[in-house]
């Protein structure tokens, strides 16, 4: 089987390429800087090289393929981001039409069943549903919240605050984007499915802000103190780090539309629940981080 990845680089597509190699594949990995990949894998893939903004690379790399994993890429620094998704994202669906890609596994978020209103997230909505309509069998992956989203918070939580939009006793899945790699790398290996299928992957609980504060607190043995602020506020303090306008609308509406009435569609069930905790995270992830 030959299967192709993007999103090489991230947690979620290396975490893909070691399990793919792990299990005897040598996978083609789709990169625009192959210096990013861990060096231990450079030599068990394929790299091709190139940008996925260039249809006519993506045509090319993805030809002969049997599988592909498609992480829709998010480009800050694009003047209008999720236009830029939409076009990637177009010639994703195309190559995999020429190249007549078997399956493919979409990576994608939780509140994109709501298709519009929720920021970056529409971006994927447009995703699952254009290799949806490529004729391929296609698996959704629906993920919770990133434990890495936390990452962007480090400046703030080394001085003992954590600042969200969302309310503090909301419920919502976190997740370990290593996780989600390991059940894309299970379908892309799989063989007893067809059709589109959509699958949550909603980590090991939902987990309020409240609770992820303290989880944190606990793991790092500092106080953190959770700070929920409005939207306005939010946007305020991106404009004031310099973000563009668009990427500021991007990043505050994932939040604003998975925020008020919204529940996950897929429920959590054995298949959705995946292992490894947020204590877990914070405490070989996070601290290491927090104090290097």
């Amino acid at each position: 089987m030959t299967v192709g990845v993007t999103g090489a680089t991230g947690n979620v597509g290396s975490r893909v390429v070691r399990l793919l190699a792990q299990a005897g594949e040598r996978p083609r990995v789709l990169v625009r800087d192959p210096g990013r990949l861990p060096p231990d894998l450079a030599g068990a893939a394929d790299v091709e090289r190139g940008d996925l903004r260039d249809a006519a690379f993506v045509t090319s790399a993805v030809a002969g393929l049997d599988a592909l994993l498609w992480v829709t890429p998010e480009d800050m620094t694009a003047a209008d981001p999720l236009a830029e998704m939409a076009a990637v994202v177009a010639n994703g669906a195309a190559a995999v039409r020429a190249g007549r890609v078997r399956r493919v596994v979409v990576i994608s978020s939780v509140g994109a069943e709501r298709r519009h209103g929720a920021g970056f997230i529409d971006g994927l909505a447009r995703a699952e549903e254009e290799f949806a309509a490529t004729g391929a069998d296609v698996t959704i992956l629906r993920n919770g919240y990133y434990f890495t989203n936390l990452l962007g918070n480090l400046e703030e939580l080394r001085e003992g605050r954590l600042t969200t939009t969302m309310p503090a006793d909301r419920p919502l899945p976190w997740v370990d984007p290593r996780d989600v790699g390991e059940v894309a790398a299970a379908r892309l290996l799989a063989s007893g499915w067809s059709g589109t299928v959509v699958q949550a992957v909603h980590g090991p609980a939902d987990l309020t802000w409240a609770d992820v504060a303290g989880i944190i607190a606990a793991g790092t043995g500092t106080k953190v103190s959770l700070d929920v602020v409005t939207d306005e506020v939010m946007a305020a303090g991106l404009r004031q780090a310099g973000l563009p306008e668009p990427v500021i609308a991007g990043l505050v509406g994932m939040t604003a539309g998975t925020r008020d009435d919204f529940a996950p569609e897929q429920p959590r069930t054995a298949v959705t629940t995946t292992p490894t905790t947020l204590a877990e995270w914070v405490a070989g992830t996070l601290v290491p981080m927090l104090r290097g």
